[in-house]
Parts: C-alpha cells; structure tokens; sequence
C-alpha cells in the first residue's frame, strides 16, 4: 500500500487557526520570497474569508479571499515547501473557488488573482485566464487572472 497522503482544507474560524496561516505566509512570502511584512499584512486581514489546508493533520498551506469593487479577489495562497507536489495548492484553490460559489452575493461577479508566475498554470486549470501585460508586485513577476462564475 502506498504512502497516502490526506489533504483538508478547512476555513478558518478561530485565532489560533488565523496564527497558524499567519506563520505560513511568514516562512513562504516573508522568509522564503523576501516579500516586506509591511506588504505582506494588510487591512483586508479581517474582511477577508481564510483556509487552512492540512496535510496527516499538519499545517500547509493557506489563501483568503474577499468581495472588492472590481469582484471577488483570491489572495496570499502560499504552501509550504516541504508540503509542495502533492496537491496541497490544487486543494486549497478548489476550497476558494467552491466557497465563493456558495455565496449568492458573487453570483455574475468577476473572480480575479494577482498570479505569481510559477503558481498561473494551478490557477488555469480552473478556469482562470492571464489578462493584461506582466507587472510586478513585491519584487516578484505577476499577471493579472480572471474567472467568471
């Protein structure tokens, strides 16, 4: 038998769960991408709707979502390094996307990402599609992403 590994995603509904996807971001974008903790936490933290993904129980990953006047905007997905390959981005995305769809208020609203270009082709399996031209946010190369419900 092999090595299954067992993925959940849950949406984050206490501080301590809050702290846990709080330290993610901190060791992908902060540590890892030398992203500035000033544009890392922002004051959307408490509008926003956020996961956490596990995997055998441990932390992973995370991402957050929330209404904006242009849609709904998917944001700070980040996973883990050791937790990479093995489905844990795919997992959280589905989680968001489905979550969203939920809410009859993003009925007809744009869903749109600012995508880190290693992460667009996860994001285009969904349905997601580049718009516009390459920008930079953070020191790091993105493109704009959209998906219609």
């Amino acid at each position: 038998m092999k090595n299954e590994k067992t993925i959940q995603v849950q949406k984050i509904n206490n501080p301590e769960q809050l702290q846990t996807a709080f330290a993610i971001r901190e060791e992908v974008f902060v540590i890892e991408q030398e992203v500035d903790p000033s544009e890392e936490y922002d004051e959307f933290e408490e509008i926003s709707v956020h996961f956490l993904a596990t995997v055998d129980g441990k932390p992973a990953g995370t991402a957050r979502w929330r209404f904006t006047d242009k849609g709904v905007k998917l944001e700070r997905f980040a996973v883990l390094k050791a937790m990479r390959g093995i489905g844990v981005g795919y997992a959280l995305v589905k989680s968001v996307v489905e979550d969203i769809a939920e809410h009859p208020e993003s009925n007809g609203k744009k869903l749109y990402m600012h995508a880190q270009l290693d992460a667009m082709p996860l994001y285009a399996k969904f349905g997601f599609q580049k718009v516009g031209e390459m920008f930079e946010e953070c020191n790091i190369q993105h493109y704009k992403m959209e998906l219609y419900l």
